[in-house]
């Protein structure tokens, strides 16, 4: 997430009430996550495990709770619940607007584009061309929308992403502060719902159609001309690459990369990357091939026991 303008590792570190180890004026332009962290930008770490992969990250400033040699070039802010800080930014930055409107005045729509009966448009949302939004979606602040777009009913883009600590006595939320966009010749089926990123975006590419009932998490990138079919559950911060089919009920875990081209059958579970132009189906699940003569190994157990049994 930007910053609107330029701050200070001092000004920072006031908002947050942290300990600044590094020069006062020491510039920041945003924060984000780890894997798409940017020079000038804050990370947060509270896991002495992932000390070292953030320090060494590109992330100029290190939001941290223990005081740890700093690397040159960076700066440290210590707190001593970095979490917990890294949400006052989020909110200091990106403070909720409530909604006085079903379409906010501050939102842009392009020539031709069809709001239908019943569509909320938030605050800043910018729609291209020749879309058709449907009744009942909710656009979230911040969404934006290419052209030619078309979004089915009970669509709903930008809602906060699905994100816990587990603390002793609750599960305390990292507050969202990314957004959804959608580039040109999208189709988004009915009840179709995708999360904002946390701090960056969640990213739907050119020509690519959702069918109903999908959930796509926070910050995942699905590349140009994918074919998503009904009821597939995708976790955060996975990388689905151009051209990939995805059949009926498939799981994807968080943080994969699905390979272009490749193509994973119904009701399959997705718990390691998937390489580019292979066909994938089960649960856990492997290359088609592979799977088959498994299933076809399972078949024949009973003949084998059987054997087995006269033997004994």
């Amino acid at each position: 997430m930007k910053f609107p303008k330029t701050y200070t590792l001092k000004k920072i570190a006031a908002i947050i009430n942290a300990k600044p180890i590094g020069q006062d004026d020491f510039e920041i332009t945003g924060m984000n996550e780890i894997h798409v962290i940017n020079s000038g930008e804050i990370v947060f770490v509270d896991n002495p495990k992932y000390y070292d992969k953030a320090l060494q990250s590109k992330a100029s400033v290190i939001l941290i709770n223990k005081e740890v040699e700093c690397p040159e070039g960076k700066a440290l802010l210590v707190s001593d619940d970095p979490f917990r800080d890294f949400n006052k930014l989020t909110e200091y930055f990106n403070r909720f607007k409530k909604a006085n409107q079903n379409i906010s005045e501050s939102a842009i729509i392009g020539k031709n584009t069809i709001i239908q009966p019943q569509v909320f448009i938030g605050h800043n949302v910018k729609i291209g061309e020749n879309c058709i939004i449907h009744p009942n979606v909710c656009i979230y602040d911040g969404v934006e929308l290419g052209d030619n777009i078309i979004i089915h009913s009970g669509a709903v883009l930008g809602a906060d992403a699905f994100y816990y600590k587990n603390r002793q006595t609750h599960h305390d939320k990292l507050k969202s502060g990314g957004s959804v966009i959608i580039e040109d010749d999208v189709e988004l089926g009915a009840n179709t719902t995708i999360d904002k990123g946390v701090t960056a975006n969640t990213i739907i590419k050119k020509g690519t159609k959702i069918d109903n009932q999908v959930q796509i998490g926070h910050d995942t990138i699905v590349g140009e001309r994918c074919i998503i079919a009904a009821q597939v559950g995708i976790a955060g911060c996975v990388v689905v690459e151009d051209e990939v089919t995805i059949w009926g009920q498939v799981g994807i875990a968080s943080g994969l990369t699905i390979g272009k081209k490749s193509i994973i059958l119904a009701t399959s579970g997705i718990s390691k990357d998937c390489e580019p132009g292979k066909t994938y189906f089960g649960s856990p699940a492997a290359d088609i091939r592979k799977k088959y003569r498994e299933l076809a190994s399972v078949s024949r157990l009973p003949d084998v026991l059987s054997k087995l049994k006269k033997l004994i």
